[in-house]
């Protein structure tokens, strides 16, 4: 559950650099008053400590396993 909330939140921070970079808009900055508004912060760091947990699906070994023949 935990990493579908992490992709998920991914995600959305993904999106928003892509407003940012093609638009410059920040969306969540819009949705939640400004880049400083406590709110919008809080976004960025669950989005941030999402990011960073994300780094650990690209390690870890789900049990599943290729079979070639």
């Amino acid at each position: 559950m935990l990493d579908k909330i992490a992709l998920i939140l991914v995600i959305i921070g993904a999106l928003n650099w892509g407003a940012i970079g093609i638009f410059q808009f920040d969306v969540v900055a819009w949705l939640f008053g400004g880049q400083a508004a406590m709110f919008s912060r809080v976004i960025y760091t669950l989005v941030a400590l999402a990011g960073v947990w994300a780094i650990s699906l690209l390690f870890r070994d789900n049990g599943r396993r290729e079979i070639h023949e």
